[in-house]
């Protein structure tokens, strides 16, 4: 409401010159941030109080409450850290477009597109999902026309929900009815 729907630059704090015409600083960095996070919520999950905690509000918030586990600050920390990760992602692919009102759209689609293909309970599936969303995108861009971007992701996102509902590297299994 302040800015108007114009397209406003956002500036790439490096260099956005690719290395031999692949990959640039900037992109390294993205790549290294991406890493770190996923790095540092595996640990999070797996090797401290707090992941522990956090899982067991998820899986079983009855017996977390027996067991002593604040499930409504546990489930808020949750929250918060979504909200954390999803705005570090934001500002990672914010300077390779520009900033306007709808920016994020395809992104957040594409992004929930990915994390369905790698199954919502796997962090690093979400990873392998989104890499794999990116080469179909990549496709689609080249051999059809760049305004069927967000065709070829929900198409992507169709079939994976028909063919394996739960994501490709999910540990459960859905219901079958």
């Amino acid at each position: 409401m302040l800015y108007g729907v114009v397209d406003r630059p956002f500036p790439v704090p490096f260099s956005p010159d690719k290395w031999g015409g692949l990959i640039s600083p900037y992109d390294v960095f993205v790549f290294v941030v991406v890493g770190l996070i996923l790095a540092g919520i595996a640990v999070l999950f797996t090797r401290t109080p707090i992941g522990l905690r956090m899982r067991a509000a998820a899986f079983a918030p009855e017996t977390a409450r027996l067991l002593g586990v604040n499930v409504g600050r546990v489930l808020t920390f949750g929250w918060v850290l979504a909200a954390a990760v999803g705005a570090i992602a934001s500002l990672l692919i914010v300077p390779l477009a520009f900033l306007n009102p709808t920016a994020m759209d395809l992104v957040f689609v594409s992004a929930f597109t990915a994390a369905v293909i790698g199954g919502l309970d796997s962090p690093g599936g979400a990873v392998v999902g989104g890499l794999a969303l990116g080469l179909v995108l990549s496709y689609a861009t080249g051999y059809l026309h760049g305004d069927n971007t967000s065709l070829a992701v929900l198409t992507v996102l169709a079939v994976i929900l028909l063919v394996r509902p739960e994501g490709l590297f999910s540990k459960h299994t859905a219901r079958r009815v």
